[in-house]
């Protein structure tokens, strides 16, 4: 894979952005998140019914959780392939959107709908049609990757979006979608939010995440380096530690989501971390001051063109990292302000990197052998590459 927009399709249509099928890149054991362990925090000033539409991915078990723990009542609707994933005392209601399977939704009343897996708009049309008029409020999960990165120099909500235009977008089937995932990813989450702010006009929060990391992340887009710091040893490093990186933990995400419905806080927002810029030496040095110990870590940064030329990819096999000659880098400078304003909060860097290491290491052996191969650099390929440039360089 190429560059970002095709690592992220790639991983959004087999990982569970929006379906969770067979070929999925997080089997179903690969968690072992206790789904009755509630986080300690304090109840919130006025209970909700809250209507969570997946709930078993990478956000969703946190944002149930968090929500069960606030005092919230929580309904699920999906396919109930994976709701081992859930706490006790969640109402499940089973349907397939993919399929346009939704009655389960009709004849029922909730605060607040939490849309997480939404991959086309008419999956928005169906479960919206419904609710409107039975929910105060519609949560839309989307993405930073609706941005038309071209020619821009920051990104904020107000900037320009990638769009649709070989047709209605809500005629694109689920066919069309999983053969073109690469092109119409972005431009399918645009038209997702339209249509929802199109059901629930100013009763909408959108909410346009960046890279999501942590515990229960299988698509190992953020786990590779706690990973890779922890064996030791050299350790190929992507260009020379001055591009910038933006990630945000899951339980931030998720906490976050259940306070603005809480707070009724509608509009669209960069769910973006961290709080200020990091940079990629930033990240890689702050994950070894965490989790290294007394073993011998070095990391060789090898610049960007030397990568290329030797076919190791940005974001796929260099996870988190954008180099700056690539045109969507501006997606790692996404501004957060309005987000940060609204409430949004950030666990440290060392939080979520030995939570991520710590949830990959309890998984079955063959099971996290499967999570290693999803991204970042063969140990095979990084040898190659590092005596290929330790090679370069004494010449």
């Amino acid at each position: 894979m190429t560059d970002r927009r095709q690592f992220l399709g790639a991983t959004a249509a087999a990982s569970g952005f929006f379906a969770f099928g067979p070929g999925s890149l997080v089997p179903r054991t690969a968690t072992r998140l206790d789904p009755d362990r509630l986080p300690d925090v304090g109840s919130a000033p006025k209970p909700l019914r809250l209507l969570i539409l997946g709930g078993t991915g990478l956000t969703g078990p946190h944002q149930v959780r968090y929500a069960l723990a606030r005092g919230h009542t929580v309904t699920v609707f999906n396919r109930g392939r994976r709701n081992e994933r859930l706490p006790k005392g969640v109402e499940e209601l089973k349907g397939d959107r993919a399929a346009r399977q939704v009655d389960a939704l009709k004849g029922r009343d909730w605060d607040v709908v939490v849309d997480n897996p939404t991959s086309l708009p008419f999956w928005v049309k169906d479960a919206a049609s419904i609710l409107k008029g039975h929910a105060g409020q519609y949560v839309f999960i989307s993405t930073i990757s609706v941005y038309d990165a071209a020619g821009q120099q920051s990104i904020t909500e107000e900037s320009p979006l990638l769009e649709y235009r070989d047709g209605d977008p809500l005629a694109v089937t689920q066919e069309q979608f999983s053969k073109d995932v690469e092109t119409l990813y972005g431009r399918m989450k645009t038209a997702s939010e339209r249509e929802a702010s199109k059901w629930f006009g100013n009763q909408t929060t959108i909410i346009r995440p960046g890279l999501i990391v942590g515990p229960g992340d299988g698509s190992f887009r953020f786990g590779y380096w706690p990973y890779r710091i922890d064996k030791g040893g050299e350790i190929l490093a992507p260009g020379d530690g001055t591009d910038s990186i933006q990630i945000i933990d899951t339980r931030d995400l998720a906490e976050w989501t259940v306070r603005m419905a809480e707070n009724g806080t509608f509009g669209t927002f960069n769910a973006c971390g961290p709080r200020a810029s990091m940079t990629m030496a930033e990240q890689l040095y702050g994950i070894r001051g965490t989790i290294s110990g007394d073993r011998d870590i070095r990391f060789t940064w090898v610049p960007a063109d030397f990568l290329a030329s030797h076919q190791v990819t940005p974001w796929g096999e260099m996870p988190t990292w954008l180099p700056r000659s690539e045109p969507e880098h501006v997606i790692s400078k996404t501004s957060n302000v309005r987000a940060i304003a609204a409430g949004l909060t950030f666990r440290s860097l060392a939080i979520s990197a030995v939570d991520s290491l710590t949830w990959l290491q309890a998984l079955a052996e063959t099971t996290r052998a499967q999570v290693i191969k999803n991204a970042g650099l063969s140990e095979e390929k990084e040898k190659t590459v590092l005596a290929a440039w330790h090679q370069r360089a004494t010449r």
